[in-house]
């Protein structure tokens, strides 16, 4: 079998993950594609069992020695599996869509196709417990044997009404004279008090600002009756010099440890363009510091996003390091979308270092592609060695992963098995979930009418692909997938949805060479109100 996948070396003990349960997910809320994929419950607790193992079996997938009880089917060997942290993190869609908005096309590293996939939200069924609920589904691209695979994992939704922990939030945000433009500094401070008004009473607050050096103008302070004096830090902020990345969150960090909860969620959220100039501007020091007291304290680091000009992979590295997110926001709407709306919603963890691995089976299977995750791989002998780091999950979220698969012609039978392993974030006890996807299920046209939610998967991991100059198999080219997002716009009245269509008709405009379209989708059912966002 030829594997196709693009990775880096295998890294050590440490990976790059996401957290921030469902923060920023915009959604999707149409229902998956119907030509199977059932979810099947493997939790590993003491006397349970694990993933079921492909049939044609292999060596064990992970290193470590089961616990007590815990009994471990085999996996199929190294070359058909697929092991990757999960990922919550969007922001790489919402600079692309700023980008091609001004008339230009995004550099083709800042574009990870899993972070357009998670920005739309499937309905995924969610599990009636605090682990994941798994779903495959799939249908045909079009291309002699080539398939897509969608595994697709959610979580419980949180409830408002209920007891939730408290928060510890540190904002570090970026005065910079960069900040001044239109879109940075206003948009930031329009966005924290939207989140002022929303965080409970015994939640807590902490403010650092940074431009040449760093100054916290409000140490760790409890909402209750400080909402007001904390709206007036927030409109006192203005800009200065230059971009010192280092001292802001040096400092920051500082400040959510002196101010540190026990069982409270701890985190910092950094607010800034990312374009350092002075201190540390190599990201070293600055994820020596996060990377400490993320594992001496838990404090999570997520990464927001503003400016025409943003310094995507910066950002990116320093919420990497501290088990965070990151999200780009450009305007009032997906301020508000992020911190009115899923923020405060979304503070309780469902899962710590969250992993999946997906077996394809040899005799079905001749090559597979994982779509994006490049910077979240796992080796696949650590899937089940919980001292390597994966995702956090929280809450409501949706975590997608999308695979191009070449099915052996004339082979039926499993084509894969999807497993998520994740960590209980109260007692760190190991927990799995399986489903699985057969031949049977992918006998249906990718384009057929009534598989919205799978398509909608499917154009948007296109588009970025495209952005990256890439070949996936059965793309029909940009002017057919703007066609299509139109037709699911149309269907749901998603205005998300519309937006997509949008961003991708900008890039068929500045990417030279495309095909022409395969013709639109067929019309489907008509939806009220936007099931996407």
């Amino acid at each position: 079998m030829e594997r196709q996948k693009t990775r880096p070396a295998r890294r050590g003990g440490l990976r790059f993950p996401a957290v921030i349960a469902g923060l920023v997910a915009a959604g999707l809320a149409v229902t998956g594609c119907g030509a199977g994929g059932d979810s099947a419950d493997s939790s590993a607790r003491e006397g349970g069992r694990t993933a079921p193992a492909a049939p044609d079996g292999g060596r064990a997938a992970g290193t470590g020695a089961p616990r007590e009880g815990e009994q471990r089917a085999p996996s199929p060997a190294p070359d058909y599996l697929s092991t990757f942290a999960l990922d919550v993190d969007t922001a790489s869609y919402g600079y692309a869509r700023r980008t091609l908005a001004e008339g230009r096309l995004p550099e083709p590293a800042s574009v990870r196709p899993e972070e357009f996939v998670n920005s739309f939200r499937p309905d995924y069924p969610r599990p009636a417990d605090d682990g994941f609920s798994v779903t495959l589904d799939g249908a045909r691209t079009g291309q002699a044997g080539w398939s897509l695979v969608r595994v697709g994992l959610a979580t419980r939704g949180a409830d408002r009404g209920a007891e939730r922990p408290p928060a510890a939030l540190t904002f570090v945000v970026d005065v910079s004279g960069s900040m001044d433009e239109p879109g940075r500094l206003d948009l930031v401070k329009e966005s924290l008090g939207l989140l002022a008004d929303r965080l409970r009473e015994d939640d807590s607050i902490a403010l650092v600002t940074f431009s040449a050096e760093a100054e916290t103008l409000l140490p760790m302070t409890r909402v209750g009756a400080a909402r007001g004096r904390i709206h007036e830090v927030v409109e006192s902020l203005g800009t200065s010099s230059s971009t010192n990345v280092e001292a802001g969150v040096r400092t920051g960090y500082d400040v959510a440890v002196a101010g540190h909860r026990a069982g409270a969620t701890n985190r910092v959220v950094l607010l800034s363009d990312a374009l350092a100039n002075t201190g540390a501007t190599e990201a070293e020091t600055i994820l020596a510091r996060i990377e400490e007291e993320r594992r001496e304290y838990g404090i999570t680091l997520f990464g927001v996003g503003v400016g025409s000009e943003y310094g995507d992979a910066f950002m990116e590295r320093l919420a990497d390091r501290g088990d965070g997110q990151t999200t780009y926001i450009a305007d009032s709407a997906q301020a508000r979308k992020v911190f009115v709306d899923q923020l405060p919603a979304h503070v309780e963890l469902r899962a710590r270092d969250a992993k999946a691995q997906v077996a394809f089976d040899r005799r079905t299977v001749e090559k597979f592609r994982l779509i994006g995750y490049e910077n979240r791989d796992v080796a696949d002998e650590d899937f089940r060695d919980d001292r390597v780091d994966g995702g956090e999950i929280g809450a409501g979220h949706t975590v997608t992963a999308l695979y191009a698969v070449k099915t052996r012609a004339g082979a039926t039978g499993p084509v894969a098995t999807a497993t998520v392993r994740w960590l209980d974030p109260a007692t760190r006890a190991p927990h799995e979930r399986s489903g699985t996807v057969a031949t049977g299920a992918l006998t249906a046209g990718l384009w057929d009418a009534g598989h919205d939610s799978l398509q909608l998967t499917a154009i948007t991991a296109y588009f970025a692909d495209a952005l990256r100059g890439g070949d996936l198999p059965g793309d029909p080219g940009l002017r057919a997938l703007a066609e299509r997002a139109d037709a699911i716009a149309g269907r749901s009245g998603s205005a998300v949805v519309r937006e997509l269509a949008a961003a991708v008709r900008q890039a068929e405009g500045l990417l030279p060479g495309e095909r022409e379209s395969e013709g639109p989708a067929g019309e489907g059912e008509l939806r009220s109100g936007d099931p996407y966002s």
